[in-house]
């Protein structure tokens, strides 16, 4: 029969495996977003080379003459905003990996004192030299 795990140690354990989704969801977010900036700014490239004024763009399954002057400046637009998620994203996945590496050490450190017979308080998580 498996032992239960104490209340607090769950509640990291928890804790812990929420925090991993939502970093794993950030991360994903991230990946896609850079993607498609790197498809835009090829896009932009290859536009630049373009001799014409206009070009066809896909709308809805059909093909559509816009100015090419118009299609750069919405991908510019586009880039910027891509470029604004990405650093909020980049700043909320280092928080969310600094906040699991400290759970997951006071995970190991309940983990340890647990295995030595010590006891554990809560407000000692994370804490050197309690006990």
């Amino acid at each position: 029969m498996a032992q239960r795990l104490p209340p607090e140690l769950e509640s990291k354990v928890a804790e812990a495996q929420r925090l991993q989704e939502q970093l794993n969801r950030v991360v994903q977010e991230r990946v896609a977003l850079e993607s498609e900036k790197s498809e835009i700014e090829r896009v932009l490239k290859l536009l630049e080379e373009v001799q014409e004024n206009e070009v066809y763009r896909s709308v809805g399954g059909i093909l559509v003459r816009v100015s090419k002057e118009k299609v750069a400046n919405e991908l510019k637009d586009r880039l910027e905003l891509i470029d604004i998620r990405l650093e909020k994203l980049r700043k909320q996945e280092n928080e969310l990996r600094k906040r699991l590496e400290q759970l997951l050490r006071e995970i190991r450190e309940y983990q340890v004192r647990l295995q030595a017979g010590t006891s554990v308080k809560p407000e000692q998580l994370g804490k050197k030299g309690g006990g």
